[in-house]
């Protein structure tokens, strides 16, 4: 049994470098015809865009849900 998860992890885990490998961007140095990337983000707003808003969501959510618990459970006992 032990040899056939580690021959399954080794699948997936080969696997998953050939793909990683496979998908490397060898040519994102050469600009395509209307290829216009913009301006980059300030640390500032990488931190707000992939972290703040991410969790200011999450706190919204369960707020949400801890509200709408405590008012079914008002309702029915």
């Amino acid at each position: 049994m032990d040899k056939k998860n580690a021959l399954r992890a080794g699948t997936v885990s080969a696997g998953t470098v050939l793909m990683m490998l496979m998908s490397n961007p060898a040519f994102a140095t050469y600009r395509d015809d209307g290829d216009d990337p913009g301006t980059g983000l300030s640390v500032a707003e990488t931190l707000g865009l992939f972290v703040i808003t991410p969790v200011v969501a999450f706190l919204v959510i369960a707020a949400l849900v801890v509200v709408g618990e405590k008012a079914a459970k008002k309702k029915h006992g």
